[in-house]
């Protein structure tokens, strides 16, 4: 079954309690279809419970979750993974990711076997990673034959990853973005951002996603206030010309990252 995702979807982190159920079903409300969460967000409970409280039937919202670091092994990752179900209230996952690839415990390819198999057996829809390098997706198609559906990266104006997005492209693996506005790092007020923005009536924010769309990117944005969520929604139906997409991806620095999380050397349990 191919995967088909929504040209943006909601990030929750940092969503929690009453407060995140509350900000999630807004921006359900306004249109969203793509939730995305974390077994390490600690907010699968406030996600489940909006989604099961937004009115909008279970099979028109991809829920996304991620399998962190520390449950790779084989012994504990199918175990985690009914873990987030039982938080969510869900009767399953439309996509779960594996978080990061933690390459010195090399358990990665572990962890991607675990979820081809929590897949077969119905608990998830699609599986995916997150944060991997080539050369990680590489292994994991070598050694299993399943390339993932998705690879949720770090990706804005300051660090557009152009070679892994054209990787990504090759192999028929979707592209999604996380901090797509560079978490707060002063992209909005970006000159050139502002500039484009004029000519179309909107922010730089808008235009930062609009340009990821452009790419063929899904951006994972988040935002608690209604008003900042339906214009992160519509700023994916603003058309860029080539020359304002050239010019926003020369915005990238040799190393944007916001924490310097090389996936090479990084690692979240």
């Amino acid at each position: 079954m191919t995967l088909s995702l929504p040209p943006i979807g909601f990030g929750t982190v940092h969503l929690d309690g009453a407060p995140g159920v509350d900000a999630i079903k807004a921006a359900i409300d306004a249109g969203y279809r793509l939730i995305d969460t974390a077994y390490n967000y600690e907010n699968e409970g406030a996600v489940g419970k909006a989604v099961r409280e937004s009115g909008v039937p279970r099979e028109d919202l991809i829920v996304t979750s991620k399998l962190p670091g520390r449950f790779h092994a084989r012994d504990l990752g199918r175990v985690r993974i009914e873990e987030s179900l039982y938080r969510l209230g869900l009767d399953y996952i439309d996509l779960l990711l594996i978080h990061w690839p933690n390459p010195s415990k090399d358990l990665y390819v572990e962890a991607w076997e675990t979820l081809i198999e929590v897949r077969d057996a119905g608990l998830v829809k699609h599986i995916g990673v997150s944060n991997f390098l080539p050369n990680h997706i590489d292994r994991l198609q070598r050694e299993t034959g399943e390339l993932p559906a998705v690879n949720q990266i770090e990706l804005h104006p300051y660090f557009p990853q152009v070679d892994q997005v054209n990787f990504h492209e090759e192999l028929g693996i979707i592209t999604e973005a996380w901090s797509p506005l560079s978490n707060g790092r002063g992209l909005v007020e970006e000159p050139l951002l502002k500039e484009i923005g004029q000519r179309y009536g909107v922010g730089g924010g808008e235009v930062a996603l609009a340009w990821h769309h452009a790419r063929g990117i899904v951006p994972i944005p988040r935002s608690t206030n209604p008003q900042r969520q339906r214009s992160n929604l519509e700023a994916v139906t603003i058309t860029l010309n080539d020359e304002e997409i050239q010019a926003i991806t020369a915005l990238g620095k040799r190393d944007g990252r916001i924490k310097d999380q090389d996936p090479a050397v990084y690692e979240e349990f």
